[in-house]
């Protein structure tokens, strides 16, 4: 559970990130490239302001995302990045106005739950697994009997 900060903080900066890359989206107006535009057009995109931060968010996030990796199980934490759709709707709703109806509210109270029911399943980190062998893989112990 001492992971868990880390892992919101994944979640938000990933959120974050797509709040801030639909910002730069709608500040740039419908997008039409031509195969002359496209490199220009391309570069337009990625050096507006709101969404070079969200890329810069989204590196942040995953540099994030790694370190926790190298921590806890695969199918402890990646379940919570679906958190980060919870976020972005809720404030999709509040900053752009979009819709969350019936639907999208029980769809994240599904997530939720299942959020919830994984963080109950506790996790193990990597130091508590089974030692790495001399070249660097993990062993697997499928309950040998000795």
């Amino acid at each position: 559970m001492k992971y868990i900060p880390f892992i919101l903080f994944t979640v938000l900066t990933n959120a974050a990130a797509q709040l801030m890359l639909k910002q730069g989206m709608m500040s740039l107006g419908p997008i039409s490239m031509t195969a002359e535009t496209a490199i220009v057009r391309l570069f337009q995109i990625v050096f507006n302001p709101w969404v070079f931060a969200g890329l810069a968010t989204f590196v942040i996030s995953m540099a994030s995302h790694l370190y926790v990796l190298s921590k806890v199980e695969l199918s402890f934490a990646y379940p919570f990045l679906s958190l980060a759709y919870v976020a972005v709707a809720i404030f999709a709703y509040f900053v752009f106005r979009e819709d969350l109806n019936a639907w999208r509210i029980a769809g994240i109270a599904l997530i939720c739950v299942g959020t919830v029911l994984i963080a109950q399943s506790g996790m193990s980190s990597h130091s508590d697994e089974t030692p790495a062998d001399a070249a660097g893989a993990r062993t697997a112990d499928f309950g040998s009997k000795s």
